[in-house]
Parts: C-alpha cells; sequence; structure tokens
C-alpha cells in the first residue's frame, strides 16, 4: 500500500499537490518540500503549482459568496459568527486580512466568501490572494525543503516506533487544534463583543 501511495506522488504529484492545495493543505506542501528535496519533484514547479492552487481555490470561495448569497445565508447557519468577524476583521485591517487569512484557523474558507458578499474588488481581492498565495506556497514548500532530512528521518522513526509515534501525533494534534480553536474564540469574542 505504502509503495501504491509513493508510486502515485512520483507519477501524479503535480497534480495531487494542486488539487491539496485548492482544498487547504499545508501538509500536501511539506510533501511536496519533501519530495523536492529527495529530487522528485522540481522546487520551482512545486511552489507554482502550490501557491496556484492556492489562489484558485480561494478565488472559487470568493465567487461562492459573491454569487451565492442565499446559500451563505441559508445553508452556512453554523458558521455565522465567523461570517461576522471575518466582516469585522476586514472592516479594521483592510486588505492585509487577506493576506493573512491562510494562518487563521478555521477562517481560510470563511474570509474568502465573506469578502466575496461585500463590494469589495475582485480585481483587488485576486492580485493579493495571488501574492499571498505565492508566498504562503514558497514559506511552507522551502522549510520542508530545508529540513527534509530530519522530516524523513522523524518519518522512519515514526514507522519504526509507531506505538510512540501514533499516540503522540495525536496528541499534537488535538493540542494544536485546541489551541487554534481557542484562540479563534477568544478572538471571536472579542471582537463581537466590541460591537455590541
Amino acid at each position: 500500500m505504502e509503495e501504491l501511495f509513493i508510486q502515485w506522488l512520483h507519477e501524479y504529484g503535480y497534480i495531487i499537490l494542486f488539487i491539496w492545495s485548492t482544498l487547504e493543505g499545508e501538509l500536501g506542501l511539506i510533501m511536496a518540500g519533501i519530495m523536492s528535496h529527495t529530487g522528485h519533484m522540481s522546487l520551482p514547479i512545486a511552489i507554482f503549482v502550490a501557491g496556484l492552487g492556492g489562489f484558485v481555490g480561494d478565488q472559487v470561495y470568493f465567487y461562492i459568496g459573491r454569487y451565492n448569497k442565499p446559500l451563505i445565508y441559508n445553508k452556512l447557519k453554523t458558521q455565522r459568527r465567523k461570517f461576522a468577524l471575518a466582516h469585522l476583521l476586514l472592516q479594521r485591517y483592510g486588505w492585509p486580512i487577506i493576506f493573512i487569512q491562510r494562518y487563521l484557523y478555521g477562517m481560510r474558507t470563511v474570509i474568502p466568501m465573506s469578502i466575496g458578499i461585500t463590494r469589495y474588488s475582485a480585481k483587488t481581492f485576486a492580485l493579493i490572494n495571488f501574492i499571498s498565495a505565492i508566498i504562503w506556497a514558497t514559506i511552507t514548500i522551502l522549510l520542508a525543503y530545508f529540513f527534509g532530512e530530519e522530516l524523513l528521518q522523524l518519518v522512519e522513526y515514526g514507522k519504526e516506533h509507531y506505538y510512540i509515534a501514533i499516540p503522540f501525533a495525536i496528541m499534537l494534534g488535538g493540542g494544536i487544534y485546541y489551541y487554534l480553536h481557542r484562540v479563534t474564540q477568544k478572538a471571536g469574542k472579542k471582537y463581537l463583543g466590541e460591537t455590541k
């Protein structure tokens, strides 16, 4: 199974990277960085493909917001608090929020849709989104590229000591998820509370 997965990565790596990047995924970029480190991918092409995928994904979310307002208002009721927060962040910080939204937990899909609902210029959004996507891909892939050997050693250790690696990964992932969730909640309470 592992050999088949690696074969798919070798044959369809750029396609997988593009799709993964449109759906928001640093893990895909880290894998691309490692594969560039081992020589199975071209570093510049991987950065471009990942950046293009991130750009396309956020453009799709933007236009969902622009042309499907009833869907946003009626179907995403559970996300209303995040949409309100996204609007407030856009009002307070302006265009930089488009730039940094990739790094805000739970907000990457919400912010482009939320901006799409407003009268914000589609051309301005596209330009900032493209620059942001390329920088996001460059930073993430380059880090994985330069630390490729260490990451590969970590993967090998995890395969040999899975009984330690799996619980550790669950605890680490759960801790990061909980922390980012709490930070997002606190930010929501702070900004939404200020408007009441």
